[in-house]
């Protein structure tokens, strides 16, 4: 099963998991004290190339009749949409630039350029992912409601079709998010209204209507108002927006997919959700999310979610300081022997997409039990093999914590050396986790 004991599991006491978040806090107070006008032209600047981007991309499919100008332009438009998706849309949204008070990079005012309404998205990222991150059963961003991701969900038949729903699921990232953020908004909603069951047909009926006037408003754009200004071209630009679309889409879903489930991204359960502290909330984060290693380019382009532990920490600071923040968390993770679980882009998602088949079948057909699974871990594996430390190593100066062990075991998932795994910080909706 998944893990139920947090501090167990990372091999620290509550003296060091404190102290670890007294470090993350100082993290985040520094960052916050440093932000000013290079971030802001940062913003601003990314604003501009993405509007250049999206301006060149459609001038040019004017003749999108000619194969040349159709790739170049396609080209253009993918990485326009896939800069405002990741970079700002993404980011914008999680407040991370709400402290410039401009209007137009305000959490409350972007709208971003997908099917799915901004109000929704931010209500089941920003809140249920972000606060309830890999709980079981509370984070529904576990396989999205259509793919098996942790033997902690029971298998079902319709499970043995996973790897064909994951490739549907990538080609539309879009509109399944879309989906599940509706899924979500529908049962709050059904939630809300067993408390006042006269206010429930209002609020299920707006969401469905601002659901449908978004996709709405997204096919007229892509595919009636901007083919038809490129008159004669009209077929050839609308297969164009569709192929951008399908690109941004397998991109977004690469990007999340290696952020948050190849090897070493935990799972938990329930159990200490309503005790949790704030300190237990920042090492949940550190102990479910992961990283991918990427140059200046690829992390721009990833809207910098290659440093998806940072991303989780500190998920409402500028996102152009998240590398700078890696280096002050994986000091963290080396000093309290914490993994920090990081790959290649290309190893981090077939360490993903082999979940995605391996869980397709019934567990009896699978070799590992849930608590020692390369996906699926928990404390109960290290419960015959190595206690709990709760000090320093003596003579070495350093904690003995959840690497070490890890190292240690005989079923060992994580590769030993100096890196270690590291997880993210509330979203903007809860004080309490700050």
């Amino acid at each position: 099963m998944a893990i139920t004991d947090i501090a167990g599991y990372a091999h620290l006491s509550d003296a060091d998991i404190d102290s670890l978040a007294c470090e993350l806090d100082s993290i985040r107070s520094d960052v916050e004290a440093d932000r000013g006008a290079s971030d802001a032209r940062y913003i601003h600047r990314a604003v501009a190339l993405q509007r250049s981007l999206e301006v060149a991309g459609r001038a040019v499919l004017v003749f999108s009749r000619r194969r040349p100008a159709w790739i170049v332009g396609t080209g253009l438009l993918a990485c326009a949409k896939i800069i405002e998706n990741m970079e700002l849309g993404h980011n914008i949204m999680h407040g991370q630039w709400d402290w410039m008070n401009d209007p137009e990079l305000h959490s409350a005012k972007w709208e971003w350029d997908q099917v799915g309404p901004s109000a929704q998205w931010k209500q089941a990222h920003n809140y249920s992912h972000h606060v309830y991150t890999n709980i079981v059963g509370m984070d529904d961003d576990i396989g999205f409601g259509v793919i098996r991701m942790t033997r902690d969900v029971p298998w079902r038949p319709i499970n043995a079709l996973q790897p064909l729903a994951n490739i549907v699921l990538a080609l539309t990232f879009e509109w399944g998010i879309a989906r599940h953020d509706l899924d979500a908004e529908k049962a709050r909603e059904a939630a809300a209204a067993e408390a006042a069951p006269a206010r429930l047909p209002a609020p299920r009926a707006r969401s469905r209507r601002e659901f449908s006037r978004k996709i709405g408003r997204q096919l007229l754009k892509d595919f009636v108002v901007f083919p038809a200004l490129t008159g004669p071209a009209f077929r050839s630009t609308m297969t164009a927006n569709l192929t951008a679309n399908v690109l941004r889409n397998l991109w977004a879903y690469v990007v999340i997919f290696c952020g948050h489930f190849p090897d070493g991204a935990e799972k938990f359960t329930m159990s200490d959700f309503a005790s949790e502290t704030r300190p237990l909330w920042y090492l949940r984060q550190m102990l479910g999310s992961a990283n991918f290693r990427a140059g200046p380019v690829m992390a721009f382009m990833s809207g910098n979610l290659c440093y998806q532990i940072e991303h989780h920490l500190f998920p409402d600071l500028p996102s152009n300081r998240y590398r700078q923040i890696s280096r002050r968390v994986q000091a963290l993770c080396e000093r309290y022997d914490l993994p920090y679980t990081t790959g290649s882009l290309a190893h981090q998602y077939l360490l993903a997409l082999r979940t995605v088949h391996k869980l397709a079948l019934p567990d009896r057909f699978l070799r590992r039990s849930s608590h020692d699974a390369p996906e699926t871990g928990s404390e109960q594996r290290f419960r015959s093999v190595v206690p709990r430390v709760d000090s320093v190593s003596p003579g070495v100066g350093r904690r003995t914590g959840l690497r070490s062990a890890l190292a240690g075991h005989p079923r060992q998932r994580v590769a030993a050396g100096p890196t270690p795994t590291a997880r993210t910080s509330p979203g903007t909706a809860l004080r309490r986790y700050r």
